[in-house]
């Protein structure tokens, strides 16, 4: 495959009429564009520009390879031009993955306006609460929630925010407590579990004054739909942990309570992870800015 420049070089001797004007209107020696045409001409076994101290014209058969050569030009500036406007604009698709619950409570409302502010932009976004393989898959970012520590991984994280966290059930329930439970009390509640079966259930809490707590239960419900969770504890069926947000209006209600008012679940840590911070096209990084803005104006609780 020829080397572009030289057919640039070619074509700007030909556009100019010869090496010399060539050379002034590209700022580089005569002697090197003669060099580089020269050096063209023996590659493809022809003689494309007829040349002496006085006389410079194109040969019939470099008339022809410079039509070809303008056409390859035009489509390489093209190219260029596609790169550029990518680079300069959001556009194009971008695959998103996001925990169901994180896309109905916050993220959801954050596509809509920005697929407004950047009317180019394509999404594909999957909600599920599976972690997706991104390389495998074909997803340029994964919304993730996790608890501390955070696991390592060869893809790069960017933190968005934080997703508070308590133990909630029915009015009901906390008739069954005393007037300041402690974790081993509403561990001994019929309880739920939010997450994948397990050998041992636990939560984590911390208390007051930075003080720790384990508590062990069996949960009679387990999945990872948060809205199922929601649904049982509201008839009463046990203790769950969840995220305030997905519990804030039942709570305003009354008909949740917060069952350990002393003591909170580790805080969710809200990321988005991608394959590399180098080559992410604009409309990627810009969905990433919009998504770290919009959390942190974001009310979390």
């Amino acid at each position: 495959m020829e080397d572009l420049n030289d057919l640039y070089y070619f074509a700007q001797v030909v556009e100019h009429g010869g090496f010399a004007p060539a050379g002034r209107a590209l700022g580089e020696p005569k002697s090197k564009l003669s060099r580089r045409i020269a050096a063209l001409e023996e590659r493809l076994g022809v003689r494309l520009i007829q040349r002496s101290t006085r006389h410079f014209s194109v040969t019939e058969i470099g008339q022809d390879y410079h039509r070809h050569c303008l056409a390859m030009l035009v489509e390489a500036e093209g190219a260029a031009e596609v790169i550029e406007r990518h680079r300069a604009e959001p556009q194009g698709r971008v695959r998103l993955s996001c925990p169901t619950a994180l896309l109905n409570f916050w993220v959801g409302p954050m596509l809509a306006e920005f697929m407004l502010r950047y009317p180019l932009v394509e999404l594909q976004v999957e909600a599920t609460n599976r972690q997706v393989d991104l390389i495998q898959e074909g997803f340029d970012i994964a919304l993730r929630v996790r608890f501390p520590p955070l696991e390592g991984s060869e893809l790069v994280m960017k933190v968005l925010g934080e997703s508070r966290q308590m133990v909630v059930g029915a009015p009901a329930l906390r008739q069954r407590l005393g007037e300041r439970p402690s974790p081993t009390e509403v561990a001994a509640l019929p309880t739920l579990h939010w997450g994948s079966p397990q050998r041992e259930y636990q939560w984590q809490l911390d208390g007051p004054e930075g003080v720790r707590a384990q508590a062990r239960y069996q949960p009679r419900l387990i999945t990872d739909d948060l809205m199922a969770l929601r649904q049982a504890a509201l008839a009463g069926v046990g203790a769950v942990h969840l995220p305030s947000v997905v519990v804030r209006e039942q709570l305003a209600g009354g008909s949740l309570v917060n069952l350990l008012p002393d003591w909170a679940p580790r805080t969710g840590i809200v990321h988005a992870v991608y394959p590399s911070r180098r080559g992410l096209l604009p409309s990627v990084r810009g969905l990433l800015d919009f998504l770290g803005q919009g959390f942190a104006h974001s009310d979390m609780a």
